[in-house]
């Protein structure tokens, strides 16, 4: 099976180590907010400046380091930036224990690992394309996408259980410690990368930081995937906070039962992603990208009549099934496409143009629906936002009419061999003769 087969030593070092900063990353999520709020008595305005912020700044902290990268080896720019995390994190603790730890402390580890994660990613992908044949990038994908979604159901329940037994800062230890590992593993791979080598200009121009971009927006197929992906996320994201102050506040859910109405659901994430490479081997890239990608934008509206309750309970938990589902198979097929048709000299910056256009986005339609939520109510905000949601499909791109090479073809019911002689296909001598004499071949298909 597609799904189970081997794609080498050095792929499995790379997932290993994908897999170590992802259940990290899980059990340390919402540890900034735990300890704004439990340790630095934060208010609602502070927390979610410090979660905007991180990615907003973060997004331009990263954006020249884009074009720096792309004419350097990708592995030793991976190791540097999960060490970066790792003492960016580990300084909360130490400040902690101190007494030194501030506000202004936590913004700036904020924008350090956010800009590390951006700048970790786009190399991440670049290396992955020189690691993995072209014909296995959609099985890969869909294991970073299994273990992304399979660390976010298992990660944040023990992340809350460390926090309520050993404080919050046990998670950001974690944290720091998966990307000290992840840094160790990635050293593992072993092998000699090759050096890329640099087109164009022999130094970094200032034209170069925006070359991700116009390759982005002069590809047709990539254009429109980009406009919807950057939307979705961004709406998607920009939700997720009245849609807590709806559970949690208006609606009188417990904490755990908000946890486990975002946990119980990534099973949809793990299906997704096993079933992507078979899919899109079935039928076909752009085929997989329209559908899923249409899919994944009906389904947050439902979010709208949630009521309290277990059959409230019981709704969020569908609609996030849904969601995540199709989410999970859209994504490593769009992030394969997105790779297939990226030159190699332009990879690193077409993936850190992409990684800080959505970080952006998802900061600026988080606050904007933050201040929209309490000037109306979370139900409004959320209703908008679905909405909004079902017109972006018409940004997907459209079938082009070309052959997908991800697709399988029918297989043939000739025998082997049958009309093929010293390479050539059937009558293509007769043909050939035919035309060089004035008289076209006799045929009975009015197609061919």
């Amino acid at each position: 099976m597609a799904g189970r087969r081997s794609l080498g030593r050095q792929f499995t070092w790379l997932w290993a180590a994908y897999a170590i900063s992802a259940y990290g990353s899980g059990i340390g999520f919402g540890a900034f907010s735990f300890l704004a709020i439990l340790e630095l008595d934060a208010g609602p305005a502070e927390v979610s400046a410090l979660a905007a912020a991180g990615l907003a700044v973060g997004a331009v902290v990263a954006l020249p380091l884009g074009p720096w990268m792309e004419f350097r080896r990708k592995r030793p720019v991976m190791i540097a930036m999960d060490l970066v995390r790792f003492a960016a994190l580990t300084s909360i603790p130490v400040a902690y224990a101190l007494g030194w730890l501030t506000f202004a402390h936590l913004l700036v580890v904020s924008v350090v690992v956010a800009a590390a994660k951006l700048t970790f990613n786009a190399a991440g992908g670049a290396y992955l394309k020189s690691l993995v044949p072209p014909r296995d990038l959609l099985v890969a994908n869909g294991r970073f996408e299994s273990t992304t979604w399979s660390a976010t159901a298992v990660g944040p329940p023990l992340g809350g259980a460390a926090v309520g037994l050993f404080g919050p800062v046990t998670t950001v230890v974690a944290d720091g410690v998966s990307y000290l590992l992840s840094a160790l593993g990635i050293r593992a791979i072993g092998g000699r990368e090759q050096q890329p080598g640099r087109t164009g200009a022999p130094r970094l121009r200032a034209r170069d930081v925006l070359e991700g971009w116009r390759w982005i927006l002069a590809h047709p197929g990539l254009r429109p995937l980009f406009l919807n992906t950057i939307l979705v996320n961004g709406l998607i994201m920009a939700a997720e906070p009245s849609l807590a102050v709806l559970m949690l506040g208006q609606l009188g859910f417990e904490p755990w039962q908000y946890g486990l109405a975002f946990a119980v659901p990534c099973a949809g994430g793990l299906i997704g992603s096993r079933l992507a490479p078979r899919i899109g081997a079935r039928f076909g890239q752009r085929t997989v990208l329209r559908t899923a990608g249409a899919l994944r934008a009906c389904w947050p509206v439902g979010l709208v009549v949630v009521s309290d309750g277990a059959a409230g309970l019981a709704l969020v938990m569908v609609v996030e099934f849904g969601l995540i589902l199709c989410i999970s198979l859209f994504n490593p097929v769009m992030a394969t496409y997105r790779l297939q048709h990226t030159p190699n000299d332009r990879v690193a910056r077409t993936l850190s143009a992409w990684s800080i256009s959505s970080s952006a986005a998802i900061a600026a339609l988080t606050a904007l629906w933050g201040v929209l939520a309490s000037v109306t109510s979370p139900r409004l905000a959320i209703a908008l936002a679905g909405a909004l949601l079902l017109v972006t499909p018409l940004l997907l791109p459209r079938d082009d009419g070309a052959r997908d090479p991800f697709r399988r073809g029918p297989r043939s019911s000739a025998r082997p061999g049958w009309g093929w002689r010293r390479g050539r296909a059937p009558g293509s001598g007769r043909r050939r003769r035919r035309r060089a004499a004035g008289s076209a071949p006799p045929t009975r298909d009015p197609s061919a």
